[in-house]
């Protein structure tokens, strides 16, 4: 009877265990959260750091893993090696996602992809390398070369890493290779494809990574989904990154800087021409600027200026028209592996047509406004002639368009009707002289 009873506690005892044991397990793996964003667009710093700040906010909340929802033409290859850096180092398993339908890892969405603890792809999405179109002309064959080369190792290095296909990643660089999300998972260059973020969830799961810190296994299949977008001010630089909205703002703070110095005391063309300029020079900070296409560009716009002040007859006109065009043209360096967005046509001829309209009428208007004599206010008067209705001996009061003023002689005195010319005016009192019968 002790025993029966024995037995029946034990049972007991083990069947609590075993329910506990599943009401936490339950509770574990519905509490698990999973942070996504999304990068759209061209790789820049300011997604490079949106990144870094993910992997950071998804260690601090011990996510099950981290999803990068990736579209991008490619973009720069030193924020691509801060944000591949940031992967590696990760604590919290790192997805990317080539998604939604439509979207492609390109250029630097290559190495990023492929650097993730599991890469995914969406379907009707495309990987691979793609070399800019850009109209700055050529980079050097030897300068190439070394970049090429530098590339090849680099994903190289993250194919091996990541046991990912060595052979295809490095044609993807040298050669631009772009395959479907159905040949890279059967080449070995991505882990799975999903149809969407819950099936992406539902093959995760039960999924072993390897992290610096040890392997862990995945449990997303009731994770929570916990989006983290990119912040409002990390958007503006985000867009700032673009080349032509960097030119536009360098070109702007141009224009209120300049106006500003022409109309001293306008005061809002200045505050709005040094916020462009200090934002298009960061702006630039974050991209492959030719230095010497700045120097062309406000050489250009010197040029203007001196087409106002001397004659040239428009020599210094088309000159500064050549130069700004020129400067935009090489303002931003290429390369072969780097996939940002080039300076439009529209863009640059627009610009350097109104940079030409602007000095020329604009400013050439108001410099001769400067000049022009004046109209209105005493001033006005020097020059006019007037009829004394007193005797100035040496002083007196003479009648000018309706009104009397005092008025002193600067010569011999003057007798009343005579008819004077204005030499100066000091305050209320001109300084007169006898007009001759041969003054016109």
């Amino acid at each position: 009877m002790i025993r029966k009873r024995f037995t029946w506690i034990q049972r007991s005892v083990f069947s609590l265990c075993l329910l506990t044991f599943l009401l936490i397990f339950t509770s574990l793996s519905y509490s698990q959260k999973v942070l996504s964003i999304h990068i759209e667009g061209a790789i820049n710093p300011s997604s490079a750091e949106y990144i870094h700040n993910a992997i950071e906010e998804s260690q601090k909340m011990q996510a099950a893993c981290l999803i990068i929802h990736l579209n991008t033409p490619g973009g720069l290859l030193e924020s691509t090696r801060k944000i591949v850096g940031d992967i590696f180092q990760s604590t919290v398993p790192v997805v990317v996602y080539v998604s939604p339908e439509g979207s492609r890892a390109a250029s630097a969405g290559v190495f990023i992809t492929m650097a993730a603890n599991i890469s995914a792809m969406a379907m009707g999405t495309n990987i691979g390398a793609a070399h800019p179109v850009t109209m700055q002309g050529n980079v050097d064959s030897i300068m190439n070369m070394k970049m090429t080369n530098d590339a090849v190792a680099f994903i190289r290095t993250i194919a091996e890493k990541r046991g990912k296909n060595v052979d295809w990643a490095e044609e993807a660089v040298r050669n631009s290779v772009s395959i479907t999300e159905q040949e890279a998972l059967e080449k070995n260059v991505i882990d799975l494809v999903a149809i969407d973020d819950i099936d992406l969830l539902r093959l995760l799961d039960g999924r072993e990574v390897k992290l610096s810190s040890g392997t862990v296994v995945l449990h997303t299949k009731n994770a929570k989904v916990v989006q983290n977008d990119m912040g409002f001010f990390a958007k503006i630089l985000d867009k700032m990154s673009d080349p032509n909205i960097a030119y536009l703002l360098i070109m702007l703070g141009f224009y209120g800087i300049l106006f500003e110095l022409f109309s001293p005391g306008a005061i809002f063309p200045g505050i709005v021409g040094v916020i462009s300029l200090v934002l298009g020079f960061y702006a630039m900070s974050m991209l492959p600027v030719n230095y010497a296409g700045i120097a062309l560009i406000l050489f250009g716009i010197v040029l203007f200026l001196l087409e106002i002040k001397i004659t040239s007859h428009g020599i210094l006109t088309i000159g500064g028209i050549i130069s700004v065009l020129m400067g935009s043209m090489i303002l931003f360096r290429s390369s072969p592996l780097e996939n940002i967005a080039s300076l439009s046509w529209t863009v640059i001829i627009s610009t350097t047509a109104v940079t030409a309209l602007f000095f020329l009428f604009v400013v050439g208007i108001g410099l001769k406004a400067l000049k022009a004599k004046p109209v209105s206010g005493a001033s006005a008067l020097i020059g006019k002639t007037a009829q004394t209705i007193s005797a100035l001996d040496p002083d007196g009061l003479v009648k000018i368009m309706g009104e009397t003023w005092k008025a002193t002689a600067v010569a011999d005195n003057i007798q009343k009707d005579e008819k004077v010319i204005i030499k100066s005016v000091q305050g209320f009192t001109l300084f007169v002289d006898l007009l001759k019968e041969d003054t016109i």
